[in-house]
C-alpha cells in the first residue's frame, strides 16, 4: 500500500529531475531528493517508499533523459500511473525496471491509499473502495520488471535463453572481414 501523489498532463523529464541537478551527480538516491522540484518543492524529501506517482497524459515527455526513472525508483516510488506515457520515457522505465501502468487516473485524489495487483491488472483505491482496471503488460514486460530491469533479467538463465533464441534467428555476420 502506498500514498497517491498527482500531477498533471505533461510532465517532462525535466520537471521528474531538473538537469542543473546531474552536474554533481548522477546517483539515483542522492537525487531523489530533488524528485519533482520544480513543481512540487520538497516533494523529494516527502514521498515515502512504496508511494504513487499518478499523473495525466504524456508523461516523461521532453528530452530522454534516462536518469528520470532511476531517481524515481531511487525515491522509493512503487510505481508510476499516468493515462499515457511519452514513449522514449516508457522505454527508459525499463531498464531500472520501474513499474508503469497506463490507467484512467481521474478517479484517484492526491492523497489516496492505493494498492496495485500487478498479476491481476488492477488497482484498488482503499481510500474511496474502488477499483481501477488497467490492461495487463505483456509477459516479457513483466519478467524485466521482476528482475529489477533489463539487465539483471538478462543475466538471469530466462533471459539468457531470451538472448541465445534470438541470436539464433539473427544469422552472423562478419564485418571484421568487410572493413579489410
Amino acid at each position: 500500500m502506498g500514498t497517491a501523489h498527482k500531477f498533471g498532463d505533461d510532465i517532462n523529464t525535466d520537471y521528474i529531475i531538473a538537469s542543473k541537478r546531474k552536474r554533481d551527480t548522477v546517483n539515483p538516491q542522492k537525487l531523489a531528493r530533488f524528485l519533482m522540484e520544480d513543481i512540487c518543492p520538497g516533494f523529494g524529501e516527502m514521498v515515502q517508499p512504496g508511494d504513487f506517482l499518478v499523473a495525466g497524459e504524456n508523461y516523461g515527455c521532453g528530452s530522454a533523459m534516462e536518469i528520470a526513472p532511476f531517481v524515481v525508483l531511487g525515491a522509493g516510488i512503487k510505481a508510476v500511473l499516468a493515462k499515457s506515457f511519452a514513449r522514449t520515457f516508457f522505454r527508459n522505465a525499463l531498464n531500472p525496471g520501474l513499474l508503469f501502468i497506463t490507467c484512467d487516473t481521474d478517479r484517484i485524489n492526491p492523497g489516496d491509499h492505493l494498492e496495485v495487483d500487478f498479476e491481476g491488472g488492477m488497482i484498488r483505491n482503499l481510500t474511496q473502495k474502488t477499483q481501477i482496471p488497467f490492461p495487463p503488460l505483456p509477459d516479457l514486460l513483466k519478467k524485466i520488471i521482476r528482475s529489477g530491469g533489463i539487465v539483471p533479467f538478462l543475466e538471469s538463465p530466462e533471459g539468457k535463453a531470451v538472448l541465445s533464441s534470438l541470436q539464433k534467428k539473427t544469422p552472423a555476420r562478419n564485418t571484421a572481414n568487410k572493413l579489410r
